[in-house]
């Protein structure tokens, strides 16, 4: 079946109510670059099994010697601009504006990679439920998204999380594990995992497995 898209419409109506209404019935949002937007509804849709999810080899074996520190929720909008500074985005400051608001009620959230005290990678996303839905990520340095991917793995496998959406399956997805599934599997899991009551890290420092062993930080406190 073809994707579903919707009519343009201006930027102004795009809240973070109809977000997450949007989010509920399988659409996310994004910029046309005409100053309009439009909802959209793959077919087929690209999810992560968080039980499938492995490491591409070169990068299990790059890991242990990378020198990042990680971080979840302390530098949102700065991961939400590092996602959009790029020749070509869906990232536009009508689009920004919303997560940032959905990030103050907690219903968005960021995994930073810093390196040196400066943020080099990350990753966005939002949460209803036990479901996520992956945004966007960005990397200023080699191997710094992938480390913020396997972050956000391991706290949603801890946390009891059922779905990790990442709208469509890239060659880069799916060396971790990615598959496409039909718009009505997926909405299928999408409404089993909403249902779900699960946790998130509120702020903080996290420890990723396999990255600076020797270093082991505190994971932050759960917040619904």
């Amino acid at each position: 079946m073809p994707d579903l898209v919707s009519q343009s419409f201006l930027p102004e109506r795009l809240t973070a109510v109809s977000v997450l209404r949007a989010y509920r019935d399988g659409f996310f949002p994004m910029a046309c670059g005409d100053g309009r937007l439009r909802w959209f509804s793959p077919d087929p849709r690209g999810v992560l099994p968080l039980d499938a999810f492995h490491l591409p080899r070169g990068f299990r074996r790059v890991l242990p010697r990378l020198d990042f520190d990680v971080t979840v929720n302390t530098a949102f909008d700065e991961v939400v601009a590092g996602c959009a500074d790029r020749r070509e985005t869906w990232i536009d400051p009508s689009i920004a504006r919303v997560y940032s608001d959905l990030h103050a009620g907690r219903a968005a959230h960021s995994i930073e990679v810093w390196a040196g005290g400066r943020l080099c990678g990350g990753l966005y996303g939002v949460q209803i439920g036990g479901a996520f839905f992956g945004e966007s990520m960005f990397s200023r340095i080699s191997e710094a998204s992938k480390v913020a991917l396997l972050a956000l793995v391991d706290l949603l496998r801890s946390g009891g999380f059922g779905l990790l959406d990442i709208q469509w399956v890239t060659g880069h997805l799916e060396s971790f594990g990615a598959r496409e599934i039909s718009r009505a599997a997926y909405i299928k899991r999408l409404r089993d995992a909403m249902q779900w009551d699960c946790l998130f890290p509120a702020r903080g420092p996290v420890v990723v497995p396999g990255l600076s062993r020797d270093r082991p930080r505190p994971i932050a406190g759960f917040a619904r």
